[in-house]
């Protein structure tokens, strides 16, 4: 005979295998919505990147109209804060998705602005080892038992880092043009990037310490997307620089 000690044992495992089936699923179902975001951002980027580096007359009129660069920040800027700060917008459809339209649409165009300076074989060389190191961070976050979501101290000092050097080289860099300054800063930038890719991924897979809410899918691929872009334009200073 089985004793009602045993079948209430039986039955408290059977819960707990639900509730983490349940989570299993969920967060499938989080990464399939999220890397579906990610591919349409990545695509209109990459377009938009092509447009501007090929085509000449468009090239040209980047190049000669600023104001239309220091715009287009201005909505990166507000839909950035928005979306990062403002958990109803961030979480009610459709003004996330629009959102983050207007937010993929502006830091695409910086993005081709910046690009169209650089010459057309650094760009595709940048876009293709960004695109390698992507790969390849992705599967490791996915293969790997080492958690990068308990350093959340860690990340915060590296975002520290990057930022006060990055103040730092853009005032020394505007009185005189010091190349290997230039280039230690975009080599930091593009490893604490990489690193926040791994960050930010985990973040998104789950069974890990900390993880991102199911409800979360627009910051999840808002995340992911700029530290996409920031190693790309890291990785274009440095290339860029040694191709000239």
């Amino acid at each position: 005979t089985t004793s009602p000690n045993t079948c209430k044992s039986v039955k408290n495992c059977l819960k707990k295998k639900n509730r983490e089936c349940l989570k299993t699923f969920k967060y499938h179902g989080l990464c399939s919505m999220v890397y579906l975001i990610l591919a349409c951002q990545l695509l209109v980027t990459t377009a938009i990147v092509a447009i501007f580096t090929f085509v000449q007359p468009v090239k040209s009129f980047v190049r000669n109209n600023s104001a239309v660069y220091w715009a287009s920040y201005a909505v990166y800027f507000i839909t950035h804060i928005v979306l990062v700060c403002c958990k109803g917008p961030r979480r009610k459809f459709p003004w996330n998705m629009i959102l983050l339209g207007l937010f993929t649409l502006s830091l695409s165009y910086m993005t081709g602005t910046i690009s169209s300076y650089y010459d057309t074989k650094a760009v595709f060389l940048a876009l293709g080892i960004t695109a390698v190191v992507c790969i390849a961070v992705t599967v490791f976050c996915f293969q790997t038992k080492v958690d990068f979501t308990k350093c959340q101290g860690l990340f915060c000092v590296l975002g520290i880092v990057v930022f006060v050097t990055g103040i730092i080289t853009a005032i020394v860099l505007s009185f005189k043009y010091i190349f290997w300054l230039h280039m230690l800063y975009a080599a930091i930038g593009a490893i604490v990037f990489t690193l926040f890719l791994a960050y930010h991924t985990q973040l998104l897979i789950g069974n890990r310490k900390h993880s991102i809410s199911p409800e979360e899918y627009v910051f999840a691929a808002l995340s992911i997307y700029v530290d996409i872009i920031q190693i790309f334009l890291f990785l274009l200073q440095i290339i860029g620089a040694s191709t000239k």
